[in-house]
């Protein structure tokens, strides 16, 4: 079971920004007599580097997760490993039966339905009639087409195509499976019955995964690749460290945004008292109790507003409301200065970045005065690296064991 079914070693493929250059280059090249695979070509006028010296190997049980921004190579790369495109340089090795779902509808014929479809992928893969008869009713109830079946693939929603696409791949139990961001466009029951799916036929195959859908890269990842500009810039079995440089690049662009204000306060300071910001970010430690302040000048209330926070993580999910207690929303004159100190006491957060939003209203949850996203950035330290948002404080307080 650890026998290694996909080999990768220094695979390149470069391309050219024009397409008169390009059919250029290749008459050039077909005239030269070159076979399109060799180490030493070097760029040529308006071609880049799509994929540059990527390298790694996937045994069996093993789930790639495949990130980077778009542009990034990803697509290239999944494209040479289903053999839809030669590299320039490098070498592919596959053992075994590959499926593919790399474009939304690739693969499919869209005059033929999709029962015929299903015909057509097995035979591609390598199967006989007689053992396409045996699975086509699974992968028929699989998809949740069954009504639609026998219509032509063309009039399929997108959401449909995806469906029959990925019972044709996951239920035909290929050695290989490669996927492409196409499960985005499931709905989420789909979605979640796809990667059951994925937990019961992973021990048996060897899984490419592309998404920009970071908590689905983590819930099935063995190893993470991180691509930018074709070239690996991080390659590791540790998925949330690969996670999280994937995220730099926001974090390092993040303003605050005022989303709403009817300009009855002013907000005049927000920090976090005795941290200094570094970078626009507060670094502190998991579990750590801190003391949040905020200054507003109130020009047009006439009491003090009640103040509300919100916290989000990475991928900008709420992951916690702070509603503080104690509050005395009294009377008050335009035009006063208000600090408050809040208290959040041993923040339990998982390692990583989080946004705080701020609201100021009439009261909880109506009557909004003020709203701000990003208003204070913090990252949590801790020596584990997970992706979970929360990590809870525990201790083994009792161990005991038995003979048996």
């Amino acid at each position: 079971m650890n026998e290694v079914l996909i080999s990768v070693e220094n695979l390149s493929k470069k391309f050219c920004k024009d397409l008169k250059t390009s059919l250029w280059y290749g008459v050039k090249d077909l005239a030269s007599g070159l076979s399109g695979n060799h180490n030493d070509r070097e760029l040529r006028p308006k071609e880049f580097w799509a994929v540059k010296d990527i390298s790694f190997e996937l045994r069996r049980g093993e789930c790639l997760g495949l990130i980077g921004h778009n542009g990034a190579g990803k697509s290239t790369l999944l494209k040479i490993l289903n053999g839809l495109i030669n590299p320039d340089a490098g070498k592919v090795t596959i053992k075994g039966r590959v499926g593919a779902l790399i474009e939304l509808g690739a693969g499919f014929n869209p005059i033929l339905s999709g029962r015929e479809n299903i015909y057509n992928n097995g035979a591609i893969l390598g199967f006989s009639r007689k053992e396409i008869d045996s699975k086509v009713e699974e992968i028929i109830d699989f998809a949740e087409i069954r009504e639609f079946i026998d219509m032509p693939v063309q009039n399929y929603s997108s959401g449909m195509k995806v469906r029959l696409g990925f019972a044709v791949a996951a239920q035909m139990e290929p050695d290989v499976l490669i996927i492409d961001e196409v499960l985005a466009v499931g709905d989420l029951g789909f979605v979640l019955k796809c990667f059951k799916t994925i937990d019961t036929i992973l021990p048996k195959t060897a899984i490419v995964f592309v998404s920009h859908n970071m908590p689905m890269v983590s819930r099935i990842s063995s190893q993470i690749i991180l691509m930018e500009r074709g070239k690996t810039v991080y390659q590791s079995n540790n998925v949330s460290k690969g996670i999280d440089l994937y995220y730099d690049k926001f974090i390092t662009n993040e303003d605050s945004q005022i989303v709403f204000t009817d300009d009855s306060i002013l907000l005049k300071e927000s920090s976090i008292q005795g941290l200094k910001k570094i970078n626009g970010i507060y670094n502190m430690g998991w579990g750590d109790t801190i003391k949040l302040v905020f200054t507003i000048e109130s020009m047009k209330v006439n009491k003090i507003p009640f103040i509300s926070l919100a916290i989000y993580d990475k991928e900008q999910r709420a992951v916690a409301e702070v509603i503080p207690s104690n509050q005395n929303i009294k009377q008050i004159k335009d035009n006063n200065e208000i600090t408050y100190i809040i208290q959040l006491n041993k923040i339990c957060l998982s390692k990583g970045i989080y946004n705080i939003t701020l609201n100021f209203s009439e009261d909880y949850a109506f009557n909004f005065y003020y709203k701000e996203h990003k208003v204070i950035t913090i990252h949590i330290n801790h020596d584990k690296q997970i992706w979970t948002p929360l990590l809870i404080d525990s201790k083994l307080i009792n161990l005991k064991s038995y003979e048996i």
